[in-house]
């Protein structure tokens, strides 16, 4: 008999590599999104990995604690479900462009201060 949050750790599962291209077992994918995922997040999704393994034994499957990890699930599968893949990107490309005209204009306000300390301008 299969425990009913094993389906919802493998939607987990699916959803880390379709959304945070993280592989691996489930502690490694958290680890490799670490980064990108929220704080909170990440804990619980440390929380149902370390879970995991026992929900697979029948007997450990009654010491875990169903409802603080069905809130970590459904906490986990709200912000995964949430992320749009195409606003990331764009949010990357606007970093970037905004990072570029940054160092655009402090160049030209270097080199305007620099002709002004010189006499030309």
């Amino acid at each position: 008999m299969t425990h009913p949050l094993s389906a919802e750790i493998d939607e987990i599962r699916g959803l880390l590599s379709e959304k945070e291209m993280a592989s691996g077992d489930l502690s490694s994918a958290f680890t490799k999104a670490r980064r990108r995922l929220p704080r909170h997040v990440f804990r619980q999704g440390m929380l149902l990995a370390r879970a995991r393994p026992l929900l697979d034994h029948p007997k450990l499957a009654l010491t875990v604690d169903n409802k603080k990890l069905d809130q970590a699930a459904k906490d986990v599968l709200s912000h995964l479900r949430s992320v749009d893949l195409a606003e990331r990107r764009k949010d990357r490309w606007l970093g970037v462009l905004g990072s570029v005209a940054f160092s655009l204009l402090a160049v030209a306000a270097l080199f305007i201060l620099v002709l002004r300390w010189r006499g030309f301008v």
